[in-house]
């Protein structure tokens, strides 16, 4: 049964990482993959009655994920139908190429640690495209976003997934996180800014126009409110977790509900026409659903392994090859940068138990900084870089000639930068 169940769930993590080839969402694969993991376990009578307990407490736990992600990307879609991030564009613009190419990186190192890495890199894609002529500059400066945008998610509790994770799991508190790991994930930004910096010659060709995807009825005062109300609700979200000690989805929940009034308190005067995609009902249904999903079939994946303790042996194995957690933090990110960082970063919290490593422990920090960050090593080790291989349809072989050694870089001084500052 645990052979059966194994291969399951090794044949459906082999597809996900395949689903550009095979032509199948990943969230399918994933949802599959979850319903014959719980369905390998309830066969067996042996396990049936803790498998049908289990699987709701499981459940519970990757809800808590879920509700979160749906909240902030619902905000985020909002932000963005009411132009709130036109301002960025029109304060980037200048062909002087250190001052742009440090732009950009700044603005996508800090703007992921409020966003996230996906919407960071998503929104700062649209304003380069608007920006640059080259297609190579626009290339190198894309991959120079996937890894800002990965390396400022990975110092704050809310800009990647598997850091919020780690603090959803209680594995760290979020002024911890950021005052330990913000200084390693500069590093990963700065120095991979220096090499493309120097790569890039002469000065950025811009575009004569940039044309500006503003909505016909929203304003100049509609778009900079969204903005720094939008902001100011996904900031209040730690806080509200440190005040109340209620969960971070319920602080999500709450900025959402805070958005949906100001949204109808301010259009309600329109018809439904006129609202158009200003309406919280539109970006609810443009958020990625089918990311939130993979999410939850992969965690329910995990979770399932988790049941007949699959990943207490595989923590004993790593414990066994490889001693030092600073090496299992590093191979699990140099990892991330050929499979999905959630499902190892969830395998890792149910194979180390708070008794051994608890609340912000060097391992977990550490964990938040290398699984957050490997990922750029490959265009297809986060979410972020998918997204630009997808949208900008950048070659694969082209990433791992000119950007992947340039991140690998960035990954290994940002990690020689923690172990020294905690030494």
């Amino acid at each position: 049964m645990v052979l059966l169940l194994l291969a399951t769930f090794i044949l459906g993590y082999l597809l996900i990482t395949l689903e550009h080839a095979i032509h199948i969402n990943k969230a399918a694969i994933a949802l599959i993959t979850a319903v014959l993991c719980w369905t390998i376990l309830v066969m067996n009578p042996a396990n049936k009655d803790a498998a049908l307990n289990a699987i709701g407490h499981h459940l519970t736990g990757v809800a808590e994920i879920v509700f979160f992600l749906l909240g902030a990307m619902t905000i985020v879609e909002l932000i963005d139908a009411h132009d709130g991030f036109q301002n960025i564009t029109e304060k980037i613009k200048t062909n002087n190429k250190t001052k742009f190419v440090w732009t950009i990186a700044l603005v996508t190192f800090f703007l992921s640690a409020v966003l996230d890495n996906l919407t960071s890199t998503i929104v700062m894609m649209s304003i380069i495209n608007k920006l640059v002529k080259d297609k190579t500059v626009k290339w190198h400066l894309l991959g120079l976003v996937i890894i800002s945008s990965n390396a400022g998610g990975a110092w704050s509790p809310i800009g990647d997934v598997t850091t919020t994770m780690l603090w959803i799991g209680h594995q760290m508190t979020p002024l911890n996180i950021i005052k330990e790991t913000f200084l390693a994930s500069l590093t990963c930004m700065v120095i991979p800014t220096l090499i493309i910096n120097y790569r890039i010659k002469g000065n950025i060709l811009l575009v004569d126009e940039v044309p500006i995807n503003q909505n016909e009825i929203s304003s100049s005062f509609d778009r900079n409110l969204f903005f720094f109300i939008g902001v100011s609700c996904l900031l209040f979200v730690p806080f509200f977790k440190v005040i109340t000690a209620l969960p971070p989805y319920m602080g999500m929940l709450c900025s959402l509900g805070i958005m949906w009034v100001l949204t109808e308190l301010m259009h309600h005067k329109k018809v439904s026409d006129e609202k158009g995609s200003l309406s919280v009902s539109h970006a609810l249904r443009k958020i990625d659903t089918p990311s939130i999903l993979f999410f939850l079939g992969i965690l329910m994946s995990i979770a399932a392994l988790e049941q007949v303790g699959l990943l207490t042996r595989l923590a004993a194995f790593f414990d066994h090859e490889f001693s030092d957690i600073k090496i299992i933090a590093i191979v699990i990110g140099l990892l991330s940068s050929v499979v999905d960082n959630v499902p190892m970063v969830a395998a890792l919290q149910s194979m180390y138990s708070l008794d051994m490593y608890p609340t912000d422990h060097y391992f977990w920090e550490f964990l938040a900084y290398t699984a957050g960050t490997g990922g750029s090593v490959l265009i297809i080790g986060s979410a972020a870089g998918v997204a630009v291989m997808g949208i900008e349809k950048i070659d694969f072989f082209w990433y791992l000639k000119n950007i992947s050694w340039i991140a690998l870089i960035g990954f290994i001084t940002g990690a020689l930068v923690f172990i020294l500052e905690n030494a």
